[in-house]
């Protein structure tokens, strides 16, 4: 019995009649069983209708490989039907990766050379989606003939096939140059987008077609200027724009043309400023012309007055309703920011405004622009508007919008006393949010502004009185109350309301630090250690003191536990050095170029003061500071000291700064691991003092492509004889154009000293797509693991 072939359209109702997923599965199982067989009789009449059928099952998802070969027996037949089925088969079925698909370049090359319009179209559709490097090699001479063809149907996709080919084989630019030139000069709008297009990829990829494609400069400018000052056209215009897409595209050439070349930018000055005048920007299709004009602008060597126009138009964008424009506008400004800084600043306001948009990418991108935006003139302003928004920024921002305010104290701070204030209400507002050198930076600005311990510590005692969740503030204003505790008793602080406190108070205080559930470990050290350096500044009885840290002597905590055994033995072995031993820091220098510089000419300075001064009688201390100065390099420095203040808090602070003198390992070099489409991924290294054992790789991912990248994670591998501890990274969204980098720590320990191997394992999503990437990194410095 035969039984009946289903059309393609019954196939379709009956699939989508099918209740559930195994039902579908039977009606395509059951029908590609009848095309499987209808393959095999051969019958010529129903072949192309059974391979339409099959291909609709293969964009349900469902395996349809057998009928690969009946499209070259459909693409080779005279009849047009077969050839149109055949044609949309293999663009369907065949790719590189299949050998079949070099089968079908004989009768590509013969349908190209017949002159028949609509075979020519298949011919030339296939060969621009799938046509691997060999088939164009083999076929880019028939193609080059067409693009001349009278036909604008042909001649349109005789030139995306051009495209497809210059993508596949840049060397056959030389093949298509000359026609290019004659294509522009055609009335035809979808002809002259198709050429723009391919002479762009021509001039990418060749420099020797960027210099010839620089002669018709003048011409594509004739050409733009003709659609901006024409009028309405009921065929091209979109939206009162006449042909937008034709425009954008010419705008985009002219900018890979006039990048880096003084003459051609020149010439079309003139032609950018019109068009950045005279385009309506009430619609999008005007908008769109509006920002590639632009992009252009800034990309050329365009003039000054040019470039502050441009800037100006994204001021206007800042104040569109509509979302993608403002986000398009935050990010040109944020590339911007750099060459044109005075320009973009004109738009400050308009973008602190932002700041308050509840769309989270565009707050983020206002965020990032207001901190670029920050300088010395303006820092005040700024951080004052950057610490309202701290207030009320999504969680997932305020990490950034701290270190950033951070950042840019640190930098253009007017004066030490802002600078303290500023970090003390970022610690307050978003203290849980800071960078882990929050603590460090701050303790060493107080330490080094003797003027302002008093009003520091008072500062600290009231908002830790306030409020002891924020950590990072908790640890600061225990270091500060243990350094300059006699300062808040006195209250001698006339900058801030007076403020009295007793002994108990702040006894109670800290003790309160001590026992809360909120308090980590390490704020459970500044605090026992404020408690121990209290007991040598405060007049009253230590009993107190004592009591806490003997009852710390038996901590689960170890590091805690060590201390307060410490403490407790100097209490009641060492009583008459704890006032010498918990003096008050020294101020200890940041590392950097500067602090090198100026320790270098206090050197000086104390050489020239000892030639010109007679030497007093050296104290028993510098005797001893002498025996110790043997284990120091032999340097004249180290030969003769400069002479010591013979007092014993002094001897003891000279003695504490002596491992301070000894020269600091030199630098790991930094190394590039990974670059893909603009995103680059990079490590740097450091090795803690005291552990040679442990490695601190830092991992910095940053992206300069025009596409965010999301959703990245980073995972690494070390062989077993290493022990690694992965930290959490800073996020994992990379902005594009150059915005915030993703960090994230490494902690390796290597204490068989063995070389150092890395697996790393990166997905993210890029453009539009899912990256996977696993590689291994073997050139790492010798120094990571010697």
């Amino acid at each position: 019995m035969v039984v009946p072939l289903l059309k393609l359209q019954d196939l379709i109702e009956e699939i989508r009649r099918a209740k559930t997923q195994a039902q579908e599965r039977e009606v395509i199982q059951k029908e590609c069983a009848h095309i499987r067989a209808s393959f095999r009789d051969g019958d010529p009449l129903q072949r192309h209708r059974q391979l339409a059928k099959l291909l609709y099952v293969h964009m349900l998802g469902y395996p349809a490989h057998f009928g690969q070969m009946e499209c070259l027996k459909l693409i080779a037949s005279p009849r047009f039907t077969d050839k149109r089925v055949g044609y949309l088969g293999a663009m369907l079925l065949l790719d590189e990766r299949h050998d079949a698909h070099l089968l079908i370049t004989n009768s590509i090359k013969n349908d190209l050379s017949q002159g028949i319009q609509p075979v020519q179209g298949l011919a030339l559709c296939t060969l621009s989606t799938m046509g691997s490097a060999e088939m164009c090699r083999d076929l880019a001479t028939e193609v080059e003939k067409l693009l001349l063809q009278p036909s604008p149907y042909v001649r349109k996709k005789a030139i995306l096939t051009a495209v497809h080919m210059i993508r596949k084989v840049p060397e056959l630019s030389d093949i298509f140059l000359p026609p290019c030139a004659k294509l522009l000069h055609e009335r035809h709008h979808g002809i002259l987008l198709g050429t723009i297009t391919l002479i762009m990829e021509l001039c990418e990829r060749s420099p020797a077609a960027l210099r010839h494609f620089r002669k018709v400069v003048p011409q594509l400018v004739q050409i733009l200027r003709m659609l901006v000052t024409t009028g309405y056209s009921t065929e091209h215009s979109i939206s009162g724009v006449s042909d937008p897409f034709l425009q954008v595209q010419i705008l985009r050439l002219l900018r890979i043309l006039g990048r880096n070349h003084e003459e051609s930018s020149e010439t079309m000055n003139d032609l950018l400023a019109q068009v950045a005048t005279n385009t309506d920007t009430s619609r999008n299709a005007g908008n769109a012309v509006l920002f590639e004009a632009v992009l252009t602008i800034m990309d050329i060597r365009s003039a000054a007055g040019l470039r502050v126009l441009a800037v100006n138009i994204l001021g206007r964008f800042l104040l569109n309703s509509d979302k993608n424009i403002r986000y398009v506008a935050l990010t040109s400004l944020l590339r911007l920011v750099q060459s044109d800084h005075s320009a973009v600043q004109r738009h400050r306001p308009t973008v602190v405004e932002c700041l308050r948009e509840t769309d989270a990418s565009l707050s983020r991108r206002a965020l990032e622009l207001s901190l670029a935006l920050v300088n010395s003139s303006n820092v005040r302003a700024m951080t004052q508007e950057l610490q309202a928004f701290l207030e009320s920024c999504p969680l997932d921002l305020r990490a950034d919008c701290a270190s950033g305010i951070l950042l840019a104290a640190e930098r253009f701070a007017p004066t030490k006393r802002w600078h303290i204030d500023t970090i003390l209400h970022v610690l307050i507002t978003a203290g849980a949010h800071v960078r882990d050198d929050a603590v460090a930076n701050l303790t060493q600005l107080i330490g080094g502004a003797q003027e302002l311990h008093a009003y520091s510590v008072c500062r600290l005692y009231s908002a830790l009185a306030e409020d002891i969740s924020q950590q990072p503030l908790v640890q600061v204003a225990a270091w500060c109350i243990g350094e300059y505790g006699d300062l808040l008793m006195e209250g001698s602080c006339e900058e801030v309301e007076p403020l009295q406190v007793e002994e108990e108070e702040v006894l109670a205080l800290l003790e309160k630090v001590l026992q809360s559930q909120m308090s980590l470990p390490a704020t459970r050290g500044y605090a026992l250690t404020a408690l121990m350096k209290l007991s040598t500044r405060l007049r009253g009885d230590n009993n107190r003191i004592r009591q806490v840290v003997s009852i710390y002597g038996s901590c689960l905590d170890v590091e805690l536990q060590q201390r307060a055994v410490e403490y407790n033995t100097l209490f009641w072995k060492y009583d008459h050095m704890r006032a010498a031993i918990l003096e008050k820091m020294p101020l200890v220098e940041r590392g950097g170029p500067q602090v090198d510089e100026e320790a270098k000419e206090s050197k000086e300075a104390v050489q020239v003061s000892k030639a010109a001064a007679p030497i007093p009688t050296e104290p028993q201390a510098s005797k001893l500071l002498d025996l110790l100065d043997l284990l120091d390099d032999t340097s004249e420095d180290a030969q003769h000291p400069p002479p010591l203040d013979p007092s014993p808090g002094g001897t003891l602070v000279h003695l504490l700064d002596l491992p301070c003198a000894l020269p600091p390992p030199a630098p790991i070099p930094n190394l590039k691991v990974f670059e893909r489409e603009g995103v680059q991924l990079n490590l740097s290294f450091t090795r803690p003092p005291g552990s040679p054992a442990l490695l601190l790789v830092t991992v910095t991912t940053t992206n300069s492509s025009k596409g965010d990248v999301t959703h990245f994670i980073c995972q690494a591998a070390v062989p077993k004889s290493f022990q690694l501890q992965l930290q959490a990274p800073s996020g994992n969204t990379v902005p594009a154009w150059g915005g915030l980098p993703i960090t994230q720590l490494f902690r390796i320990l290597n204490p068989n000293k063995a070389p150092l191997r890395l697996k790393l394992r990166l997905t993210y999503n890029h453009l539009g797509q899912s990256v996977q990437e696993i590689f291994e990194v073997n050139n790492l410095p010798v120094e990571t693991w010697q």
